[in-house]
C-alpha cells in the first residue's frame, strides 16, 4: 500500500509539472469570423502592462469570486486583525460549507515562501469564532458602505434561516493566485496535499494582449482539476494508514514493554529465563529443555 501512495505521488507530481509547462507555452487565438482566421493573442506580464497586485488583480478577484471556479463570500481584505502582529493576509472569504479561505495573491513570481505565509495566516484564522467572523465581516461592509447587516448576508450565502444551524470555521482552506510557481512552492503544496489533506489549490494567471485589450487567463494547476476528487480520496487514504500506524506502533510498544517487565520479574527468583526476550508480538517463547517443549506466555 505504501509502495502505491508512493507511486501515486509520483505520477501526480509528473502531472502536474507536465500540465504546468504545457500551460505556459500555451498560445492563445483570437478568432476573426468575417475573415476566418486566427490571430495570435500575446501572453503578457504584469509588470510590463503596469498591474498591480492590491489595485487591480486583488480588486478583480473581490468583485469576481467564480474567477477561482466557486461562490465565494469575501468578508475582508488586507486583514490584519490578528493577535501579536500585524501581518496582513490578502483577501479572506467563506465557502458555502462555512470555511474560511485564505487566498494570497502573487504576480509574475509567487516567491518562495508564500507557501509558509499562507499556512501562518491559515493557522491565525483557525481560531476565530463566529461572532468574531461577523464582525469581521461587518467592518468590511462598513467601509464599503454597504447598509446590510453581515449576519443577514452570511445567512443567505449559506441558504440557513439562521447562524445558529451551522458551524463556521471549522476547518481552513487556501488559495494562492500568481502568474509562475517556483519549485519550493509547488513542492511543498504537493507534499502538504498527500500526506496531511490539506485543502490547498493553487492558480495560474496570465495576462494576455491583443491590440489595446487585455485579457486575464485564471486556471487551477494544483491539484489538476480533472483529477482533484481522486486526489483528496488519496490523500484521506494515507491520513488514515498513518493514524492506522501510529496506532499499531503504540500497541507494538506496549507489548514490548510489558513482556521486559514480566521477563525481569521471572529472572528475580530464577535464571532459567535468561535467554527470554521480549518481543511485540502477542506471545513470546522459550525451549523448557526437552526435546519438543516449550515455555510459552501469550495475551489472551
Amino acid at each position: 500500500m505504501i509502495f502505491v501512495l508512493i507511486l501515486f505521488t509520483c505520477i501526480l507530481s509528473w502531472l502536474v509539472v507536465n500540465f504546468y509547462l504545457f500551460t505556459e507555452n500555451n498560445i492563445m487565438y483570437k478568432v476573426d469570423s468575417t475573415t476566418n482566421t486566427i490571430k495570435k493573442v500575446e501572453s503578457n506580464s504584469f509588470s510590463n502592462l503596469g498591474i498591480k497586485e492590491r489595485e487591480n488583480l486583488q480588486e478583480w478577484l473581490e468583485e469576481n469570486s467564480e474567477s477561482l471556479g466557486e461562490e465565494l463570500l469575501f468578508i475582508q481584505k488586507e486583514f490584519d486583525g490578528f493577535n501579536d502582529t500585524r501581518e496582513r493576509l490578502d483577501l479572506l472569504a467563506i465557502d458555502k460549507l462555512g470555511n474560511l479561505v485564505i487566498i494570497e495573491n502573487k504576480l509574475d513570481d509567487s516567491g518562495k515562501d508564500v507557501t509558509w505565509q499562507a499556512l501562518k495566516y491559515a493557522s491565525y484564522c483557525s481560531s476565530l469564532t463566529k461572532l468574531q467572523i461577523k464582525d469581521i465581516f461587518q467592518s468590511y461592509l462598513n467601509k464599503k458602505g454597504v447598509q446590510v447587516d453581515s449576519e443577514t448576508l452570511l445567512t443567505n450565502f449559506l441558504e440557513i434561516e439562521d447562524l445558529d444551524e451551522i458551524e463556521l470555521n471549522q476547518t481552513q482552506r487556501i488559495i494562492l493566485i500568481s502568474g509562475s510557481y517556483r519549485k519550493e512552492v509547488t513542492s511543498t503544496v504537493m507534499w502538504l496535499l498527500s500526506n496531511y489533506n490539506l485543502k490547498v489549490q493553487c492558480f495560474k494567471v496570465t495576462p494576455y494582449t491583443f491590440n489595446k485589450e487585455i485579457f486575464i487567463n485564471i486556471e487551477q494547476i494544483i491539484p489538476l482539476k480533472e483529477a482533484e476528487e481522486y486526489t483528496i480520496k488519496m490523500a484521506e487514504k494515507t491520513k488514515e494508514n498513518h493514524a492506522t500506524q501510529q496506532q499499531t506502533n503504540k500497541r507494538h510498544k506496549f507489548r514490548y514493554e510489558y513482556w521486559q517487565q514480566l521477563i525481569k520479574k521471572l529472572n528475580e527468583n530464577s535464571k532459567h529465563f535468561s535467554n527470554l526476550s521480549p518481543s511485540k508480538n502477542i506471545a513470546i517463547k522459550m525451549g523448557a529443555g526437552l526435546s519438543g517443549s516449550w515455555f510459552k506466555w501469550s495475551w489472551l
